[in-house]
This record gives structure tokens, sequence and C-alpha cells, in this order.
């Protein structure tokens, strides 16, 4: 009897163990992000359409937010915003702004810290915090994460995807964080050689020039054919890999 009720302990821990571990339950299944022992963040999705992604990164000044989406609202276009937990306690109206405007929104982690300096506790840390107050605040599951400055290793994708976040980046930078002018982010973007079907563009909300570039970049982007559409529905979110650029592909292919 005492060893039935021993085993019966070990298994109750175990399984409270494993619950305890996933703390956002992964809606994402059958995926590997996994090219050649390494870890990668998704850049760019495979599809023949020709569609594309704007995405925001949201992390100190908030002057320009409310213009960006007026634009996209009049250009009739939603996009994506990464945000940090800081940005999201200092300006929640604008977060519950870019959510009422049908856009995706994704965690930047809480403080916008260097996720590759920090142990595995500190990264679920910083997503957890960030999670909790843009859930609490409308309600929303993020799923998509994008690591502050670009960083990331095996451990901090892989924490992600513990958490149910798929980390995405994207093959087209703008460079509007230079402050070179409008003329230039319309430049960096549309002349860039990895445009294509199911670019994943970066852009940065408090940048200088970026509302200015914006309706010029929607409007240039649509003449070439594009269609630009939510994060969510451009990604895989089960049954994909990706290859040595990060190009994310269904696995039926």
């Amino acid at each position: 009897m005492k060893k039935i009720w021993k085993c019966c302990l070990f298994v109750v821990s175990v399984f409270l163990l494993v619950v305890g571990a996933v703390w956002h339950l992964p809606e994402i299944v059958t995926v590997s992000n996994n090219v050649y022992g390494k870890e990668l963040p998704i850049q760019s999705v495979e599809t023949e359409e020709k569609k594309a992604v704007l995405t925001f990164e949201c992390a100190w000044d908030h002057s320009s937010i409310k213009d960006i989406l007026e634009i996209l609202e009049d250009h009739n276009v939603c996009a994506a915003f990464f945000v940090t937990g800081d940005w999201v306690k200092q300006y929640p109206e604008d977060v519950r702004r870019i959510v009422q405007g049908g856009h995706d929104i994704g965690n930047h982690s809480a403080t916008h810290r260097n996720m590759v300096q920090l142990e595995k506790e500190e990264i679920e840390k910083e997503l957890k915090e960030t999670h909790q107050a843009v859930k609490e605040l409308t309600g929303k599951e993020m799923k998509f994460f994008r690591p502050p400055y670009g960083a990331f290793n095996d451990t901090v994708i892989l924490t992600a995807k513990e958490g149910g976040y798929l980390t995405v980046m994207g093959n087209i930078d703008s460079m509007d964080w230079k402050d070179y002018g409008a003329k230039t982010i319309l430049r960096t973007v549309m002349e860039d050689k990895e445009l294509q079907e199911g670019s994943i563009i970066r852009l940065n909300s408090e940048a200088k020039y970026t509302k200015e570039a914006l309706p010029k970049l929607i409007e240039s982007l649509e003449r070439e054919g594009f269609r630009l559409v939510p994060l969510s529905q451009l990604l895989y979110q089960e049954a994909y890999h990706l290859d040595v650029k990060g190009r994310q592909i269904p696995d039926d292919r």
C-alpha cells in the first residue's frame, strides 16, 4: 500500500511540475525552427501569393503612434506591433488602439534587455510580464515574440517556444532608426533584393521619419503588387520548417 501511495505522489508531482513549466499553453505543434542544429527566428514566409507584412517595434516614445495608426487605417492596412512591458504600462490607451484597429500585437520583452545576456529564468520573466500586462489590458493572448536588438540564441528561441511563442524577426530592415530621412527608408525597403512574397518588414514606431515615409511605402508596395496583411494571416502556425535563411516553409512543400 505504501508503494502505491508513493507512486501516486510521484505521478502527481511530475504532473504539477509539467503544468507549472508551461505558463502559456502553446497552440503551436509539429513545428521546427532548428536548422543544422541551430534555432532560428522566422525571417520570411514561403507563399504563392504576393503578400507582405509591416511590423513596428514599440519600446520608448509614443509620439508618432497615433499618426501611424491613422495612416494604416486610411490605407486599410493591418500591421503587427511588438511592444515592451514598459511601453504597455506607460501607454495603455495606445495598446488598446492597436488591438481595436485589428492589428496583431506581439511581445518585445518587458524592459528591452538583450535576451542573449540573460539566464533562462530571466527570459521567462521578461516574456511573462509583458504577456500578462497585455492580456489584462486587452484580453489578447500574444503568440509572436521579437527579441530586442535582434539578439537571439538557442535558449532565447526555445524559451519563447515553451511559452507558446513564435520568434519572428524579418528579412527586410527599413533601418529607419538611423534617421536618414523618409526617402532613404523608402529606398532601403523597395530596393532590397530580399523583398519578395512573404517578406516581413521591420519598422520602429518612434523613429523620426517613419510616419512620414509610411504612406509612400504602403503605396509603393501595393503598386508592386504586394498585399499587406496581418502577421497572423501570413505565418504558418503548425506543420512547418525553416530553411537556412529563416524562411518559413509548410511541411507539404
